[in-house]
């Protein structure tokens, strides 16, 4: 696993009041924010046993000298947000302040000057960012609409495995439906190949196996009731059987015949 930079106690951390931690600038489209907030809705409805933080759209400051930069999704994993989140210090991620940098960015491109695969590339190469994702889901770069890129080393090196080993998550491609909206969507899967589900698939998945459990409930009723029907019928033939078994004795004995002896 690639050692990302981690802060040393000692430094002295810059005054948080010079940085601009949000603004008003509209920032992102439909799709883009749907895409987003589908990233971050599946980490934290399926990796509940996981202590990480995914957020999309929260700028990230790693040195004093540059503006920060703002992914559309990044995950850092072993941290969380503070409890004091209004104050300055607390409301964007500061590498110093959280020891080290998010092991994933995720840009999902929209236009063509957003310079995904230079700039910002190179910006969370510096940062040691374990794993840069670039989603182009209208091909605005060019043909390919998937970049994965693992830090080997100090620099970057584009994969074609879709599967995040130091992570422990993979993504995928999926057609289906977000909120409403059927299109294809950048998901997290595991490393069988599942997708980490969202709230209300969870809930379906549940209520589709609750419904299935029903089922085998009612079918194993009813196959106990046909049993006992069974068992009914069973008896009441023996008890005929015993009854014409009593006639013919009577009859028998009626002419002098022990039915014992026959």
């Amino acid at each position: 696993m690639v050692d990302q930079l981690v802060i040393a106690d000692e430094i002295d951390f810059p005054d948080p009041s010079l940085f601009i931690t949000e603004d008003d600038t509209p920032v992102d489209n439909f799709a883009s924010a749907k895409q987003q907030r589908l990233l971050v809705s599946a980490l934290y409805s399926a990796l509940t046993d996981r202590v990480f933080l995914a957020e999309a759209n929260v700028g990230i400051y790693h040195a004093v000298s540059q503006p920060a930069i703002v992914p559309d999704v990044f995950v850092s994993f072993n941290v969380q947000v503070p409890e004091a989140w209004w104050e300055k210090p607390n409301r964007c991620y500061m590498v110093w302040n959280f020891g080290k940098p998010p092991e994933i960015a995720i840009e999902v491109v929209s236009n063509q000057v957003g310079n995904e695969l230079t700039d910002k590339l190179r910006i969370y190469e510096q940062m040691r960012v374990s794993y840069y994702v670039v989603y182009d889901p209208s091909h605005q770069l060019g043909e390919q609409t998937l970049y994965l890129f693992e830090l080997r080393g100090v620099c970057y090196s584009e994969i074609a495995d879709t599967w995040l080993e130091q992570v422990g998550l993979g993504l995928t491609l999926w057609q289906g439906e977000f909120e409403g909206r059927q299109d294809t969507w950048l998901r997290w899967q595991d490393q069988a190949g599942n997708l980490l589900q969202l709230g209300d698939e969870q809930a379906v998945q549940e209520r589709q196996r609750a419904e299935q459990e029903r089922q085998r409930a009612e079918q194993e009723r009813q196959r106990a009731e046909q049993e006992r029907q069974r068992a009914e019928q069973e008896r009441q033939r023996a008890e005929q059987e015993r009854q014409r078994a009593d006639r013919m004795a009577e009859l028998l004995r009626a002419q002098g015949i022990d039915p014992d002896q026959i």
